[in-house]
């Protein structure tokens, strides 16, 4: 009798430790569902950037997305508290790893609280990367925005996206 409960506790114990071991590590990043029906993977920047008043702080959120309907559409966004002066496209400085600054157009979304960028171009270029930097301009004379971000769980987070999606990662 003794014996068995032993046996079933050390299944159940190398069960839940198997099932644990099976999760794949996201570090920071959120999985889940847009309200569009996208599959999203959200992850805050490590740094946070003043509002507008000069009181709080918050951090931007980077989230990538795929749409599962038709042909899947990826795209990435960049939430902000504060809205960007500009309309219909803005130039983000990226620099992946530390490296070379890449300008990139990326859309402004409604209220110029949303900068978003579609296609897998830049996911993909995410992919192996350790930390991603992006730089903006919130007006003319209203100064530079910037988030760092530790991409630690990218690859993860990415492949649940596509698995969700039924497609291959960018």
């Amino acid at each position: 009798m003794m014996g068995d409960v032993v046996a079933a506790a050390a299944l159940l114990f190398a069960a839940a430790t198997g099932a644990a071991r099976a999760e794949p590590d996201l570090g920071n990043w959120s999985v889940g569902a847009g309200d569009d029906g996208q599959i999203t993977a959200s992850l805050h920047a490590s740094n946070k950037l003043i509002t507008g008043g000069g009181a709080l702080g918050y951090s931007p959120v980077l989230t990538l997305a795929c749409r599962p309907d038709g042909q899947p559409r990826w795209s990435e966004r960049l939430q902000l508290n504060d809205a960007v002066s500009a309309s219909g496209k803005i130039t983000i400085s990226v620099i992946v790893d530390g490296g070379g600054r890449t300008d990139e157009s990326w859309s402004v979304g409604p209220r110029g609280r949303t900068l978003v960028k579609d296609g897998d171009d830049g996911i993909r270029r995410l992919v192996s990367a350790n930390r991603l930097t992006l730089s903006w301009r919130f007006g003319l004379l209203s100064g530079r925005g910037e988030a760092d971000f530790e991409l630690a769980g990218l690859a993860e987070a990415i492949g649940q996206i596509a698995a969700s999606c039924k497609t291959d990662p960018p």
